[in-house]
């Protein structure tokens, strides 16, 4: 069965909490999503298969560890998972990165697909979606399925924000997938927002309603 990892750093706690403020500029919540991304993907990243290989230092030999798994792809769920990317891309230079374009319909609130494109070795990649809300779960979930529609074998989900509700219809549609966040909040509203949460995720990104 899947597991829920949080990251419950200091460090990650303290830019959580610059990135809830209302009164954050939206530069701001850009470098903090980048920054948050980035000390997150210690944890995604925590269980990569190594090996050791000798090299030679200026001094002499001696043996070394590198990773030695799967490549890696990272797949953002456009538009708001864009913010992570570069956080993880400055752990992992050579991951490759895909995309899927979704949106909430504001009626029935469930994700409609307008944008999907992956890279052509999907099956021998680790994936790790990225999404800084998982709210009804029902976004993720789509694009996890995506993922394994297009032969994705192995796949992470790392996210800021979850809400239990979210988590539970995650889990219960895909209990394969590992699920990596900096805080459960309390609870979804009405109109299917977290909170305490953070607002709109994409629109504190890119400064745009």
């Amino acid at each position: 069965m899947a597991k829920v990892f949080v990251t419950d750093h200091p460090l990650i706690q303290h830019k959580l909490t610059l990135l809830r403020k209302k009164n954050t500029s939206s530069m701001d919540f850009r470098q903090l999503v980048k920054e948050i991304s980035t000390l997150m993907g210690y944890e995604v990243t925590r269980d990569f298969e190594t090996k050791e290989i000798e090299i030679e230092t200026p001094m002499e030999k001696t043996m070394g560890v590198v990773i030695s798994g799967k490549k890696v792809g990272i797949v953002p769920v456009l538009r708001a998972g864009l913010g992570m990317v570069d956080g993880l891309l400055s752990l992992i230079p050579g991951a490759r990165v895909g995309h899927i374009g979704l949106y909430r319909d504001p009626e029935t609130l469930l994700p409609v697909e307008y944008y999907c494109k992956m890279p052509k070795d999907i099956a021998e990649r680790q994936m790790i979606l990225l999404d800084p809300m998982l709210a009804t779960g029902g976004s993720l979930s789509a694009a996890a399925q995506f993922l394994k529609d297009r032969g994705a074998t192995t796949i992470k989900a790392l996210c800021i924000l979850a809400a239990p509700e979210g988590i539970e219809v995650f889990h219960k549609e895909h209990p394969d997938i590992d699920l990596y966040v900096a805080s459960i909040d309390r609870c979804l509203n009405d109109h299917a927002y977290i909170l305490p949460g953070l607002g709109d995720a994409g629109d504190r990104l890119f400064g745009t309603k």
